[in-house]
């Protein structure tokens, strides 16, 4: 990166260097937008929000958020993942492989968007998946305050947006993990590398936490607000807590928030309803809100004690791992945000050519302090610390402490003007003689709050990485006519930085002087300590696994993986991993060397010994590096389709049209008298490939075919097709888009329950007698549920009664209803069929109306029964499904007593 400095007149600094602002786009001071854009419309309401037209005192002189880019879509990468509904912008740079999501963006890019930052490409940090809530379900989103309060309360978005005053802050958020990979490098930490952009501020707009909290009334003793999400990880949703006397503290700004930027809240950062906490780690800020528990002690949530903590340096990996006591210290949390800085500008590799006419260079970056403190004081040094010069600071977020009294923005009240407290990062900047420059060897940065606390010379090294704010150090190398930068780390995997440098060639940055050598060491330089090496093999195992054996487990069943030559088997760890299932699929037949050994602590490297299967032989090695499988053996006919370890391909042969976006796709199956060898109430999963990136597409489908049918297999599939602004479904557009005779590859079954007849099943493997089957479902989750009541309605011996309840938008929408209705005539003494739409036409007859709690209550009822016999088949949307459990529990049925297909 190449870049002139142009000249600065020094004699114009002296009257305006403190209202100097670091590049913002145009968009942020005046656009087109006259109001708030969100992708929902409810009868709700709200408040005018003409943003961009002057106040009564005139034009509005706070920034506004730059335009957000309206053509990002779904990445491809996420599409084999659970979020593969969430829109992304590609420029984010991935810190733990492709899922769970969790991104920071270029540091140049976040810098010159400005103050604020816009849903693109504000850090992310998630768990887990993100869960899925469609702009219709926004307003149902529901919410509780409970536990130790008078008043227990529960409360849908649509009321509180119409009962309580809505306010909007500028809110800077910062991971407590922000500049990590400086720790990472000086020795491997528990926690992924975030460089020095995991930080980003925004327009929340919401409820202040105090006014919910005034209604619920917490009683005598309590004295913590407990916050959980809907995020559902492997140990529990997420959650957390903060002091109860900083939820009620006005000067604290805690909010409920539903919009960022003036619009909804994207799925990626709460989508519909979040807890926003200023000045305190981003871990505090839980997403996707549904529980406020206000407690006398801090929560015992897993993710509020094992996470978010600064443990004493002398504490490894290792130790942490017997350490309960030690985690549950609550001297050791972490709340408010330490005093950080970094330098943005020079960027990472960015030369200053040394040319006639360049005279000065101006050095700029970010500061922030934590608690509401303000940042006081910016620092910076040529001289690794022997004296120092003050930069200049600007502080945007003081622009809307001048807004008019009575002003709005995005639907909220601005009313900042009583406030001290700062919630914000600033901006410095300082211009330094090129000739300063040419003779420095690095330059450096510290900060200091207006409680005196200033950065640190030196890391505080802690076994999860987080907090770090030691002296920000960019150093100057001299090459021919030009100067060029290096930051100390780059984030996630991207290699470069003078810490990575220095390591490699030896240096020992843990010295006290960055790893350089001292005066007179040349003959006794320091040697860094060498690494610890982390055994992760079993060395009493010596089979060798062939690359045909791997492919047998690159899907979801039994996935292996390969670290360093060696295969490993996730299945016992699926349930336990923190990123989830998805991350362990995602490398299931693959080589994930460098990704898990960038990522993962040494705790989960010494792990792998124990899901040791063996080496992978040479040549497979080989194979597996250039990207190459050996050929699939072809066996003798099989009576039976499908394989629960092996891929087999049929093909497409036939397309009908059911509606306007659904299709029966019958498939030829490997002989005329093949069966597929699917059990009624499982389902098969099909695999096609990417035209372009050649990545699998793989989903899971119930067919209509029965098991018995020879030679055919037919699948209704729904097509999502693309629409402005919104991706439709790789995976049926696919299939839509494929020629007939095209191969299509099929696994299974897959599933935990299965129908064997005359109230007989299965699940999970345990026997079950089942009296009566209450089907539930919506769209296309009618397959599943039509296999069982064909089942059932096909035996005329099959005592078996069945209730079916199917919602659907409108009638179009009503899959299969012909074969329905067939199937229930001549069966109504033991199957009862509804169908509730939610936007009928006014010439339908049948119910009206959602899947919701007195839908259930009429036709569902309590569960009576005692020892099972009623069980509750549920298939559909995830919102759909969500719903129904969550009354089906009030009415008193029992997890055992649902099935989700």
């Amino acid at each position: 990166m190449a870049i002139l400095s142009p000249p600065i007149d020094h004699q114009q600094q002296g009257t305006t260097q403190l209202v100097r602002y670091p590049p913002s786009p145009p968009a942020t001071e005046s656009s087109s937008r006259r109001e708030s854009s969100t992708s929902y419309d409810f009868d709700v309401p709200r408040q005018p929000c003409n943003i961009n037209e002057p106040t009564s005192e005139g034009p509005r002189m706070y920034p506004l958020p730059p335009l957000s880019k309206p053509d990002n879509k779904v990445l491809a990468e996420d599409l084999k993942t659970p979020d593969n509904h969430v829109v992304r912008d590609p420029r984010l740079i991935r810190l733990t492989g492709v899922h769970p999501f969790n991104v920071e963006a270029p540091l140049s890019d976040l810098f010159n968007e400005g103050f604020l930052t816009t849903k693109d490409l504000h850090y992310v940090r998630n768990h887990g998946a993100v869960p899925r809530v469609e702009d219709w379900e926004v307003m149902d989103w529901e919410f509780t305050i409970e536990g130790m309060v008078e008043n227990p309360v529960k409360m849908d978005l649509a009321k509180f947006l119409k009962d309580y005053e809505q306010v909007t802050y500028p809110i800077t958020l910062v991971c407590a993990g922000n500049r990590r990979k400086e720790q990472n490098i000086v020795r491997k930490t528990k926690g992924f590398s975030w460089g020095a952009a995991g930080l980003s501020t925004a327009l929340w707009t919401g409820v202040v936490i105090s006014d919910l909290l005034r209604t619920a009334r917490p009683r005598r003793g309590a004295k913590y607000v407990c916050f959980e999400g809907a995020d559902k990880l492997p140990n529990g949703y997420y959650g957390t807590s903060v002091k109860l006397n900083w939820a009620m503290d006005p000067n604290r700004g805690i909010m409920v928030a539903h919009k960022m930027n003036g619009e909804v809240l994207p799925p990626d950062h709460g989508k519909p309803l979040r807890v926003v906490v200023p000045g305190q780690i981003g871990g505090r800020s839980v997403k996707w809100l549904k529980r406020i528990i206000v407690t006398a002690t801090p929560s015992d949530n897993w993710y509020h004690v094992y996470d978010n903590r600064v443990l004493p340096t002398m504490i490894t990996p290792e130790m942490s791992a017997d350490l309960p006591d030690t985690w549950k210290d609550e001297r050791y949390a972490i709340y408010d945000l330490n005093t950080n800085s970094a330098i943005c500008y020079p960027a990472h590799n960015e030369t200053l050519r040394l040319i006639q006419g360049v005279y000065s260079y101006r050095i700029r970056g970010y500061a922030y302090a934590g608690g509401g403190k303000r940042v006081t004081r910016v620092e910076v040094t040529l001289d690794k610390g022997k004296s120092w010069t003050l930069a200049s600071i600007s502080y945007p977020e003081d622009k809307y402490r001048l807004a008019p009294e009575g002003e709005e923005l995005y639907g909220g009240r601005l009313d900042m003007s009583w406030r001290e407290s700062c919630f914000c990062w600033c901006f410095w900047d300082l211009d330094i003689n090129v000739t300063r420059l040419q003779t420095a060897d690095d330059i450096m940065v510290r900060a200091m709050d207006e409680a005196m606390m200033v950065q640190p010379r030196d890391m505080y090294w802690s076994v999860l990485g987080m907090m770090n704010n030691p002296w920000f150090r960019v150093v100057i190398h001299k090459e021919g006519h030009a100067l060029r930068f290096e930051h100390p780390t780059q984030p996630a995997l991207i290699p470069g930085g003078w810490m990575e440098r220095v390591k490699k060639t030896g240096g020992n940055i843990s010295n006290g002087y960055w790893g350089e050598k001292l005066s007179g060491e040349q003959d006794g330089v320091v040697e860094e300590e060498p690494t610890k090496e982390i055994c992760m093999i079993n060395k009493d195992i010596k089979r060798t696994i062939t690359l045909n054996e791997l492919k047998k487990h690159d899907g979801e069943i039994e996935p292996w993986f390969v670290v360093n030559g060696q295969v490993y088997d996730g299945t016992r760890f699926l349930e336990g991993h923190p990123g989830g299932a998805a991350s362990i699929f995602g490398a299931a037949g693959q080589d994930a060397s460098e990704e898990f050994l960038a990522i993962h602590s040494e705790n989960a490297k010494a792990m792998l010994v124990d899901y040791h299967l063996g080496s992978l032989d040479e040549a497979s090695r080989v194979s597996l590096a250039d990207g190459n499988e050996e050929a699939t053996k072809t066996s003798a006919p099989r009576a039976t389709f499908l394989q629960p370890k092996t891929w087999t391909k049929a093909v497409l042969s036939a397309k009908t049209k059911i509606s306007e976006d659904t299709k029966v796709f019958t498939f030829d199956l490997e002989h005329p008298e093949q069966t597929s060898g699917l059990p009624v109430g499982q389902h098969l999963m099909m695999r096609l490939r990417d035209p372009a990136t050649r990545e699998a597409i793989i989903r899971s489908y119930t067919p209509l075919s029965e098991a018995t049918e020879k030679g055919k297999l037919n699948v209704l599939v729904k097509i999502y097709h693309d629409k402005p602004g919104k991706k439709g479904g790789k995976m049926t557009q696919a299939l839509d888009a494929i020629p007939l005779g095209h191969f299509v590859d099929f696994k299974g079954p897959v599933g935990k329950f299965e129908y064997l007849g005359r109230g007989l099943c299965t699940i999970s493997g345990q026997q079950r007698m089942v009296k009566r089957f209450i089907m539930i479902c919506g769209g296309s989750g009618i397959t599943p549920i039509f296999q069982v009541l064909r089942a059932v309605l096909s035996d005329s011996e099959d005592p078996t009664s069945c209730l079916v309840i199917d919602g659907n938008r409108v009638e179009q929408d009503i899959l299969c209803k012909e074969d329905l209705d067939k199937m229930v005539v001549g069966n109504a003494h033991k199957c009862r069929l509804l169908y509730t739409l939610s936007q009928p036409e006014p010439s339908w007859t049948g119910l009206r109306g959602r899947m919701n709690k007195q839908l259930l209550e009429r036709e569902v009822g309590p569960c009576r029964s005692i020892n099972g016999e009623d069980l509750v088949l549920i298939c559909g949307p995830e919102p759909l499904e969500k719903s129904v459990s969550s009354v089906l529990k009030m009415m008193g049925w029992k997890d055992d007593d649902l099935l989700f297909f």
